[in-house]
């Protein structure tokens, strides 16, 4: 049997999603983090590149986060990311060529998503580690959306249903051998 390797995985806490609705995310995000690498463990923060033509200008006439401020990381973050991991993705997912890359490198087979949006990048992240065979946990606590509770909400349902309803915690459920004291 494989030894468990988990990653807290950062989902696009960039300055471009912190909005009212998601605003509220930022300090539980930035605790955890503290507490996560303060156990010593692997931190992968992504962050989300647009580029012109993307499918989400395409599909979407949505042209943001293709250039600072809207891409760099919130400020609370900045301490922790020269002891964690950053991946820039042009897609949804962590899964990327470079993620793919990444995981095989440090044998995560277990993935704890926060971040933004639930019902987007961090559900797909899930939903991809669950397809690959790896175990995934959505932090539903830890997660938001900038489209609102509306959205997070339907992500957390949409989750359940895709990686399994037990796969959806809460940042109490997370195993305390995984975090510092705080």
């Amino acid at each position: 049997m494989t030894a468990t390797r988990a990653v807290l995985v950062v989902t696009d806490m960039q300055q471009g999603f912190i909005r009212e609705q998601s605003q509220h995310i930022v300090p539980i995000v930035a605790e955890l983090v503290r507490r996560w690498q303060g156990a010593s463990g692997d931190v992968l923060f992504t962050r989300y590149l647009n580029y012109p033509g993307s499918p989400f200008e395409r599909f979407f006439g949505w042209q943001r986060l293709r250039f600072s401020p809207d891409t760099d990381f919130i400020s609370e973050l900045e301490p922790y990311l020269r002891d964690g991991i950053t991946l820039d993705k042009t897609i949804y997912s962590p899964f990327t060529q470079d993620g793919d890359k990444l995981v095989a490198k440090h044998g995560w087979n277990e993935f704890y998503f926060c971040g933004i949006a639930t019902e987007s990048c961090v559900l797909k992240g899930a939903v991809d580690a669950f397809e690959r065979n790896m175990t995934p946990w959505l932090i539903a606590d830890a997660s938001a959306s900038h489209a609102g509770p509306h959205a997070h909400e339907a992500g957390l349902l949409v989750a359940r249903r895709f990686i399994g309803p037990r796969q959806v915690i809460s940042l109490s459920e997370i195993p305390e051998k995984m975090l510092s004291a705080p």
